[in-house]
């Protein structure tokens, strides 16, 4: 059955033991929102992390939905994906695996702490792919409860894509083995990555000027509707006094501006430290091979408030895969 990447839904959930669900169309992620702040029946916490992989088969870019999204994130033209894109195809089954009963940790207040992906080539924008997503690696943080959210994509052949998004529970430490490799293990996730700028390298330098409605605009193109990103009022019943912007826009928007330099096969190495307000002013910060030598790193790069402090909103680094 071809996949899309409109409405739909799913089987039902298992017991504890490994399934794999395929699903007949992306779901709905207004659906899930709801589902999301419904009342859970029972007790999940402490619970681990259901064995599940959500399928999505035979999927290819609306072309549409392709151009407004290379749009709202910079990305120079939609004839290939934009690195990034496969994640918002990906997107709804994570949401439905992080909304179902037996999931340990509620969706809403789950932060977006850190993001790798490997793109093992690029992706041409009438290709139909497959998607896989499971979660994984529940473990205590120091800040409470992390795992990991994997999607993969293949072309029937083999892996063309690979993200692993790490997700922050705050509260107290869950009990557990210590953390594993994940997407933490890069130096852009767990904070080895020195700031962008040493002497001897190429650099790239933006200011940005990211406006009120940036966040209705990438939530309107991904799907990601997540309160805290919508308006002021929404985001204040979550404790920030403004609407801030997505994780995974301010990534794009820092890969759009590197996109003529990234090698076919990469991985893009990001963690994100600060939420970036709306509106505010931004600046993107890159620089190239010669003052990362020896580490592998192509680039490093990260984005800072303009002006005042320059509080740091992101890192990043990336690297050639062979």
């Amino acid at each position: 059955m071809k996949g899309t990447e409109g409405a739909g839904g799913a089987g039902g959930a298992g017991h504890g033991e490994p399934e794999t669900l395929e699903l007949p169309s992306a779901p709905g992620t207004a659906g899930l929102y709801v589902r999301a702040v419904l009342p859970r029946s029972g007790g999940t916490r402490g619970r681990p992390l259901p064995a599940r992989r959500l399928v999505l088969r035979d999927v290819a870019a609306d072309p549409e939905r392709l151009r407004r999204y290379a749009e709202v994130c910079g990305f120079a033209g939609a004839a290939r994906l934009p690195v990034t894109y496969p994640h918002i195809v990906a997107f709804p089954l994570a949401m439905s695996l992080m909304t179902r009963r037996d999931f340990p940790l509620p969706l809403l207040g789950l932060v977006h702490i850190a993001n790798r992906i490997d793109r093992h080539r690029p992706v041409e924008a009438g290709e139909r792919l497959t998607y896989r997503v499971w979660a994984g690696d529940l473990r205590p943080h120091p800040k409470g409860t992390a795992f990991d959210v994997t999607a993969e994509a293949d072309d029937g052949a083999r892996t063309v894509w690979r993200s692993v998004s790490t997700y922050l529970r705050r509260g107290r430490a869950a009990a557990g083995p210590p953390p594993g490799a994940g997407a933490r293990s890069g130096k852009a996730a767990s904070g080895g990555a020195g700031t962008p700028g040493g002497p001897g390298g190429p650099l790239l330098e933006e200011r940005w000027e990211v406006p009120g409605p940036a966040g209705r605009a990438y939530a309107a193109v991904s799907g990601d509707r997540n309160p805290i990103h919508l308006h002021p009022l929404t985001a204040r019943l979550f404790g920030f006094p403004r609407a801030i912007a997505h994780g995974m826009w301010t990534k794009a928007r820092c890969l759009a501006a590197l996109e003529e330099h990234l090698p076919g096969a990469c991985r893009l190495d990001v963690s994100f430290r600060a939420p970036v307000p709306l509106p505010s002013a931004v600046r993107f910060r890159a620089t190239g091979p010669a003052a990362s030598a020896g580490t592998g790193v192509l680039w490093d790069f990260g984005l800072r408030g303009d002006g005042g402090t320059g509080r740091e909103h992101l890192r990043g680094e990336v690297s050639a895969l062979d």
